[in-house]
């Protein structure tokens, strides 16, 4: 099979669908024209498409949103893409008022094909504005459907069911993984929205995870492995539909559980994960607490050494998984008692 990045995954799905679609499905945002946009994910689309579908939009994100929200509800499937995921809340009240709620209170008579695209995540040195997982901030948003896929097979898939889907799906993009290869079939193919996958079997704990995160468990799979310690880890790949159920047959196996996200650890999936594992059957199989792994409850530093120790690493998600297996929980949360 093929090897290309998960930004040639995406390209290729938009592609692919504006192809197939010609009426109906076209992309806006700041510079995707002739700029290619902010990661060049559209470079040579304007040639392709013109600009009557390759719309390079106006610095605001409430109007060109709007717009999406406006072609949606006329039957069109508008791909937004906004440029760094920190400027969603400019476009917030579109999403949050409107996108997301049309459909419900117009008795599902009107449809929203929205797909809003936006990278997001820290690593690259931009700072506090630029860098932030904001996936936690849309889960308690009913009528949207929340993306994070971790590899080129799925960015592809997943994008592909994104924009075929009637209701308003924000499609979440790490930065540090559009250069990241992987195999992806040359024919069609999609990824269901809504089911999670078992990426490695394990018996000693489940690691639970998305996005980059997925990547970061993987490394620490292999080095836990040349220990001893062999983990199962569960890609999510939608936080809204949320998928639980590999997770709790696969506590019911390992008896432990860790979830490992990028955003800040207070009121983030990790915690909407455990208690629902916890209200499960498996809550009977735990043999220790279930455990987050969060970011730290801080703006993203500028600053390199400081932006890595803002959020969890390959080295903390080992050293985390040393300590659920080695029982060592016990003393610090007995010490801490």
């Amino acid at each position: 099979m093929r090897v290309i990045t998960y930004k040639e995954a995406l390209r290729e799905a938009i592609i692919e669908k504006m192809r197939e679609d010609d009426e109906n499905v076209f992309m806006m945002g700041e510079d995707i024209g002739v700029y290619g946009g902010a990661f060049g994910l559209s470079l040579g689309m304007l040639e392709e498409f013109g600009p009557e579908r390759i719309l390079d939009t106006p610095m605001s994100e409430a109007s060109f949103v709007g717009v999406g929200v406006g072609a949606a509800i006329m039957g069109m499937r508008p791909i937004v893409e906004i440029m760094f995921s920190d400027f969603l809340t400019f476009g917030a009240d579109q999403i949050i008022n409107q996108a997301a709620k049309l459909r419900f209170m117009t008795g599902g008579q009107l449809k929203m094909p929205l797909v809003v695209r936006a990278p997001q995540g820290s690593g690259a040195g931009a700072a506090a504005q630029h860098s932030q997982n904001i996936e936690a901030w849309l889960l308690n948003i009913p009528g949207i459907k929340i993306v994070v896929p971790s590899n080129p097979y799925d960015a592809k898939g997943l994008l592909k069911s994104s924009i075929e889907d009637d209701n308003t799906v924000i499609f979440l993009e790490h930065k540090l993984l559009y250069s990241m290869k992987g195999e992806v079939p040359e024919e069609d193919y999609r990824v269901p929205l809504g089911k999670s996958k078992v990426v490695r079997s394990g018996k000693d704990a489940t690691i639970v995870a998305t996005s980059i995160m997925i990547k970061r468990s993987l490394e620490a799979e292999e080095i836990l492995g040349k220990e001893g310690i062999q983990v199962e880890i569960i890609d999510l790949r939608t936080l809204k539909p949320l998928d639980l159920s590999p997770v709790i047959e696969s506590v019911k196996k390992t008896h432990r559980l860790l979830v490992v996200y990028e955003g800040c650890i207070t009121g983030g999936i990790g915690g909407e994960a455990i208690s629902q594992v916890a209200e499960s059957e498996a809550f009977l199989y735990l043999d220790a607490p279930p455990f987050r792994l969060g970011g730290l409850d801080v703006p993203i530093p500028y600053n390199l050494n400081l932006e890595r120790k803002a959020t969890p690493q390959t080295e903390d998600i080992v050293s985390k998984v040393k300590e659920i297996v080695g029982g060592d929980w016990y003393t610090r949360i007995s010490r801490d008692a």
